[in-house]
């Protein structure tokens, strides 16, 4: 499947054999005490990457994170960087720097100061830490702002001046925990670009941990799903999103109608599942599935086209009653009660301003989709 991301740049390392990886998690496990938080874990990043860890609360992408950052020592295995073994390197002796969601400015310092300060305690001539700050005050768009104390800016701006002093040093990698938490939703977009943009223009290696799937998915150029400690999906955003390889990610990762049943063909790719109530279910299979084995069917609410005419030939649709509608602006979206029971999620694109005769609340109507618009998941 081409990714998307290549589109906007060519850059896909991690499919070239001769590449080696910038950072390697190596059949790393972390234990605190009898709880284990990563599990033989091995992960590759490579260089001038941008790579998510996407998981939710517990699932052991922080305490990732705070080992490669030096805070916290594998149980077992080994974490390289550009080739050497960080075990025994203490934090500031890493070369990397990390951006906490809580930005942890000093209150009583100016911009400025601020980003100046790792450069001071690195012994750095005033003369180039001055050349230094003046560049990262340019970089983040905030060299109106270098007097300022961290309480007169905004969160978006404080956000800026955490990013420009971790970048101060010129880490070969950035480490970003929950970045963007503290930010309102439309800042947060917006700020999500200005870092895909930054990373790009710095050339440096980007990792960052988040929860939010919209995130990992705009800025990532990979991303790895996690769950209980371990790495359930690698993949580009569009492969995580169009072709998850289990309930969990399909779940986890948007919005997602499953459904389940047994298969009852199968030839040259492409499979017949029906479902206990009778629904067949066509769709393209990159597995190779038997008739008579138990499938899942997954498959995103844009994929799903609702109409008050039954489709000509009989599969990929179902009948139901429209149970809630909920208008988006960009979109609308229509909860489907089916006959057996079962709600499933349906969005349209609002491409025009107006429409003659929408459809309403506790209509019956069907949905239906396209043989390649969903996934099959064995079961």
């Amino acid at each position: 499947m081409k990714s998307l991301g290549s589109i906007r740049r060519s850059f896909e390392p991690w499919n070239d054999p001769s590449q080696r990886p910038y950072i390697a998690f190596e059949n790393i496990t972390k234990k605190f005490g009898d709880f284990v938080a990563v599990q033989d874990l091995t992960l590759h990043i490579f260089q001038k990457e941008f790579f998510a860890l996407l998981g939710g609360s517990g699932c052991g992408k922080s305490t990732l994170l705070r080992m490669l950052a030096g805070f916290e020592n594998p149980t077992n295995g080994q974490i390289l960087l550009d080739g050497e073994n960080m075990a025994g390197v203490p934090p500031y002796k890493r070369p990397v720097n990390m951006m906490f969601q809580s930005y942890a400015l000093f209150p009583h310092m100016s911009v400025e100061k601020n980003i100046a300060f790792g450069l001071k305690q690195d012994g750095m001539a005033k003369s180039e830490i001055d050349d230094r700050v003046n560049n990262m005050l340019k970089l983040v768009k905030l060299d109106q702002f270098g007097k300022r104390k961290p309480h007169q800016l905004s969160g978006g701006q404080r956000q800026r001046v955490a990013l420009a002093r971790s970048i101060a040093k010129r880490p070969k990698v950035l480490l970003l925990d929950e970045p963007l938490g503290a930010l309102d939703k439309k800042l947060r977009e917006e700020t999500q670009f200005e870092l895909m943009d930054l990373q790009q223009d710095l050339g440096l290696t980007f990792l960052v941990v988040t929860h939010d799937q919209e995130e990992a998915m705009t800025m990532a150029d990979r991303i790895a799903v996690m769950d209980v400690g371990r790495i359930v999906q690698i993949g580009t955003p569009v492969e995580t999103y169009e072709a998850p390889n289990s309930e969990f990610v399909a779940s986890f990762i948007g919005d997602i109608n499953i459904f389940r049943g047994e298969v009852t063909a199968s030839n040259a790719g492409v499979v017949d599942i029906e479902t206990p109530d009778g629904m067949i279910i066509r769709s393209e299979s990159m597995e190779a599935m038997k008739p008579g084995q138990k499938a899942s069917f997954a498959i995103r609410p844009e994929k799903l086209r609702v109409s008050r005419t039954k489709p000509e030939g009989g599969i990929n649709a179902a009948s139901g009653e429209v149970w809630d509608i909920g208008y988006l602006g960009d979109m609308t979206v229509f909860h489907v009660k089916l006959k057996n029971g079962d709600v499933v999620k349906a969005s349209l694109l609002n491409a025009v301003r107006t429409v003659e005769d929408p459809i309403g609340y506790d209509e019956e109507i069907w949905v239906c989709f396209n043989t390649d618009g969903g996934v099959v998941l064995g079961s």
